[in-house]
């Protein structure tokens, strides 16, 4: 979340960066400053008034061994008094930083000044994009119906066993699936990043932390005896792991990757776009995490960025790299770049990738800091991106490299699957 230094210092940036994001800050921002006043003040109150019953309170001593008994009683009437008035003004700065909290939360990230205006992902700009558009025969499958046929995921399967959004995969669609992740992971760690394995619930502290709550709970699924939830993504747990630490400087950055089963409730999504491996709410994903200081936090996103063009380029599928606009971005991201391939049986871009930078949003919620040369903490920044979502990537793989003879599986798979095509 926004720190109270950034919008006291500068209620009116605030108020302006946000438009781009179509919120409306105003009457927000002008209630968090009146709130922050009525705390500054009750502070100051409070401060003088413990310092007057400490004062008070050592000279009753004196006074009673000068045998001033009246001014000592008196004396305790006034503790008495100083304290009642200490608890009212403790109550009173209380309430005014469990407001302010509470309407903390409540404001997105600021946007970086890159963002583009628009409302919507029609809005988004495009960067660059690559690879080769695939040229398939007039009766190609989608891969819905390539999974039928080829045996390798079943849909219905999955409704039986658990519900819609649940598929089972089998077969050489389980091998491809786990070759897809060993890659992901090789990869990831041959790029400098560490592998951990976390766990696949977290706390509410965690999802806080990085602000899937109290923004995000009806899209994540709850166990509610235990007030746990399932992970919509493996960067809470994994960011999660920076939770109330100090860094030290030579220690930055810090690059993790993890493999996790992710859990997405997707309330809402109808149509098309949920046919198949489309949109899921069990699905597998492979995240990089890195935390960094602010002065490297954007070379580290382009760095981070360019690494995940590298997966789509080995698997020879057909991308493009989109500059989220303001009305696109999510709620904690400061600047988001989305990677896209090409679905040629669909004839439509299948989103499987996002890379952010959070900035310092993130790393106040989690008290995520490091020591600078000077021995000061600052706030860290944090990064996440999905390196790679792996459902539209099966998807795509299978639409684009079916022919006559078989889906073919491109050559950087084949040492992970061990075969080179689905016959």
């Amino acid at each position: 979340m926004l720190t109270l230094k950034v919008i006291n210092e500068n209620p009116g940036e605030v108020i302006s960066r946000l438009k781009k994001k179509n919120f409306d800050a105003k009457e927000i921002v002008e209630k968090i400053i009146e709130l922050d006043a009525i705390r500054r003040n009750s502070q100051t109150s409070l401060d003088g008034v413990l310092s007057e019953i400490n004062s008070i309170s050592k000279s009753i001593g004196s006074l009673i061994k000068e045998g001033k008994k009246d001014e000592a009683t008196s004396a305790r009437e006034k503790v008495a008094t100083l304290k009642e008035s200490s608890k009212e003004l403790e109550a009173t700065l209380k309430d005014a930083q469990d407001k302010i909290e509470e309407l903390l939360v409540t404001i997105p990230n600021l946007p970086h000044e890159s963002v583009p205006e628009g409302k919507s992902a029609e809005d988004n700009l495009i960067e660059r994009n690559g690879g080769v558009m695939p040229s398939l025969e007039k009766d190609a499958l989608p891969h819905w119906d390539l999974a039928k046929k080829y045996d390798l995921i079943d849909f219905e399967l999955g409704v039986k066993i658990t519900g819609a959004g649940f598929p089972v995969y089998k077969g050489k669609g389980a091998r491809l699936q786990r070759a897809l992740i060993n890659f992901f992971l090789d990869n990831a760690r041959d790029a400098g990043f560490m592998e951990v394995q976390p766990p696949y619930v977290v706390n509410s502290d965690s999802g806080f932390g990085t602000g899937q709550l109290p923004d995000k709970e009806g899209q994540m699924y709850h166990v509610g005896l235990d007030d746990l939830y399932l992970i919509p993504t493996a960067e809470v747990p994994v960011t999660n792991i920076y939770r109330d630490v100090i860094l030290e400087d030579k220690d930055l950055p810090v690059k993790n990757t993890a493999y996790s089963a992710c859990f997405r409730r997707e309330a809402g999504s109808y149509g098309k776009d949920v046919r198949g491996l489309n949109r899921l709410h069990q699905f597998d994903k492979v995240e990089i995490v890195c935390i960094d200081k602010p002065e490297n936090s954007y070379a580290r996103l382009d760095e981070m960025v360019s690494y995940v063009q590298t997966l789509v380029e080995k698997l020879e599928l057909p991308w493009r790299i989109l500059r989220l606009c303001g009305g696109d971005m999510s709620f904690t991201s400061a600047l988001t770049f989305d990677f896209e391939v090409y679905s040629a049986a669909q004839e439509r871009w299948l989103e499987v990738s996002s890379v952010s930078n959070f900035e310092s949003y993130q790393a106040n919620r989690l008290k995520c800091r490091y020591r600078d040369e000077n021995r000061k903490t600052q706030l860290c920044h944090t990064l996440n991106g999905s390196a790679l979502a792996l459902p539209r990537i099966l998807a795509a793989l299978l639409e684009n490299n079916q022919t006559s003879e078989g889906i073919r599986i491109p050559k950087v798979l084949v040492p992970y699957c061990g075969f080179d095509i689905i016959d």
